[in-house]
């Protein structure tokens, strides 16, 4: 299966994921994003647990079968410019403000945004065909939650 996604980005052409393939990829690039402070809890993973149960369905032991092969995508994965262009290539552009949203969700779970994330998300926004204003109001949207 990992086989198949890191086979895609070596492609120039479009890709049309499996299903599965399609969720281990959108968890590999929450996984990215939580991974982008060097600080990559507990806490985060929980969280994106919860996400993939939320966005798929699924029930807590697939989702952490699926976060767990996600670690190991991201980590073999090559660069987030591919990266997300296959991510762009297999999810609807009616959803991806709420990938972004998603993302932001991880970047604010522990109270704070660095700089390294800050431009993480600058860039995974835009290569997701996601304008700046946008990605703001997602962000905003996350921390007004986190505030109530």
């Amino acid at each position: 299966m990992l086989k198949d996604i890191l086979n895609a980005f070596k492609t120039s052409e479009p890709s049309t994921l499996k299903t599965e393939d399609a969720r281990i990829a959108m968890a590999a690039l929450l996984v990215r994003i939580a991974r982008s402070d060097e600080d990559y809890d507990n806490d985060e993973k929980i969280l994106i647990n919860k996400m993939l149960q939320s966005r798929y369905n699924l029930e807590s032991d697939q989702s952490e079968s699926i976060r767990k092969e996600a670690e190991e995508l991201e980590a073999k994965a090559p660069d987030t410019v591919r990266f997300t262009r296959l991510i762009k290539d297999t999810i609807p552009f009616e959803n991806r403000k709420s990938v972004v949203k998603d993302l932001w969700s991880v970047v604010l779970s522990d109270g704070k945004r660095d700089a390294e994330e800050n431009n993480s998300m600058r860039l995974i926004s835009s290569l997701l065909g996601v304008n700046d204003r946008d990605s703001a109001l997602a962000r905003q949207s996350v921390e007004n939650k986190n505030t109530s």
